[in-house]
């Protein structure tokens, strides 16, 4: 009964030492694995940061010429404005303007035919 007391002891040595080797092995891998995941994390986080970077300068560059194309946009408008304004003024007065050159022409030719008189 001793000798079946040694050999259940050893048995259960035997099962424990090779639990423990496999449990080794198995940590070994798992932090094997561990690190590998923390490398890739890091280098997905750089990778993602210079992405990061990049988007945040692409933004500041459209922002500002979003500013120099609105500021154009403004200044065009006023010219257009400008320009409309002038127009507006132009068929408004046209009628005066025409009766003003047909009365000026008419001067003209009376000045000259009086001084056409005086001449001779």
């Amino acid at each position: 009964m001793l000798d079946t007391m040694i050999a259940d002891l050893d048995k259960e040595i035997a099962v424990t030492e090779y639990e423990e080797k496999d449990a080794q092995k198995e940590y070994v891998q798992s932090m094997a694995d561990s690190k590998a995941k923390r490398a890739n994390d890091a280098k997905s986080v750089a990778d993602k940061e210079a992405a990061k970077t990049d988007l945040e300068a692409t933004l500041l560059a459209s922002k500002e010429d979003q500013k120099k194309t609105e500021k154009k946009a403004m200044t065009k408008h006023k010219l257009l404005q400008e320009v409309h304004n002038d127009c507006d003024w132009l068929i408004q007065n046209y009628a005066n303007r025409k009766k003003a050159r047909a009365d000026e022409v008419d001067s003209l030719t009376k000045a000259k035919a009086v001084l056409s008189g005086a001449d001779q």
